[in-house]
């Protein structure tokens, strides 16, 4: 059976993910216009929709995987579920309002609050029992305050600098954390979903690593073991100098120079690192 999939069509997400799916192995499309696009050698199709939608056709079984924000599919109320988390399209939801004036979550009690992410907010203020009016706009939300339309905003917050330029500022807890995520429909598993779950997995492990190879005395090969243990251990081949040996370990990204620094000091040379594409775990 065919596994359907709801790709992002266009915001900030949409590049990241046919990015990934391309990585994977999958066909994508080349035309931003095309809407559906058929992987028959992967039996795969993929559906190019609107983000906020996706979640509601993954959660009502029309289509049986999706790549959309937390935010989006939290905002939904769809019966989807997040899967697995795939590491780009970040995001902070934080509640603001004009300079000075507010300070925590208690003083939301009674105010009138505008937002892009309805189910999101009414949802946070639900959970921390707060009492609020909450309206539905659809962009530029930072200017409802200067209309009257609302006292406080919640809204994406990245640099902050909209925020500021509407002489507005945050106030309270994150109200949520957000990224790009798989989602499949709650409480179901769709046929062949662990073959792309594999693959999508093995790319961003792929991503987070580096191979890293050097070459060693055999007397210091336990110190360098040490410093890079690798994910099964190094793969470890004699040299025709003597005494020597060649060493080849799967290592994260994060700190890799610093590592390739380390294993120079106690006289590994040669060393090298290479990205990795993809990879099976």
């Amino acid at each position: 059976m065919t596994l359907r999939i709801a790709v992002p069509n266009k915001g900030s997400l949409s590049q990241a993910a046919t990015d990934i799916l391309r990585e994977s192995g999958y066909r994508q499309r080349s035309d931003s216009k095309e809407l559906a696009l058929v992987d028959s050698e992967n039996d795969v199709e993929f559906f190019y929709l609107r983000p906020r939608d996706i979640a509601l056709y993954v959660g009502e079984g029309t289509l049986d995987v999706g790549i959309t924000g937390r935010d989006l599919l939290l905002d939904s109320g769809a019966k989807a579920e997040e899967v697995m988390n795939l590491g780009f399209g970040r995001s902070r939801f934080h509640f603001a309002g004009p300079v000075g004036r507010y300070s925590s979550l208690q003083d939301l009690d009674g105010l009138r609050i505008a937002t892009s992410y309805v189910g999101v907010v009414e949802d946070y203020l639900f959970r921390h029992g707060i009492d609020a009016t909450v309206t539905r706009l659809d962009g530029a939300v930072e200017t409802s305050i200067q209309l009257g339309v609302a006292d406080v905003i919640a809204d994406v917050v990245e640099t902050g600098s909209t925020l500021r330029a509407a002489g507005l500022e945050t106030f309270g807890e994150v109200i949520l954390d957000s990224q790009a995520v798989l989602i499949t429909r709650g409480g179901e598993v769709p046929d062949d979903f662990e073959i792309f779950h594999r693959r999508i997995e093995g790319v961003l492990v792929a991503r987070s690593f580096v191979m890293m190879d050097y070459d060693i005395e055999e007397r210091h090969l336990e110190r360098a073991s040490e410093l890079a243990p690798g994910r099964e251990g190094p793969t470890i081949s004699p040299l025709g100098k003597k005494g020597w040996v060649a060493v080849r370990v799967m290592v994260p990204r994060a700190g890799s120079q610093r590592l390739m620094d380390d294993l120079y000091s106690i006289g590994a040379r040669a060393i090298l690192l290479t990205d990795i594409h993809a990879c099976r775990l």
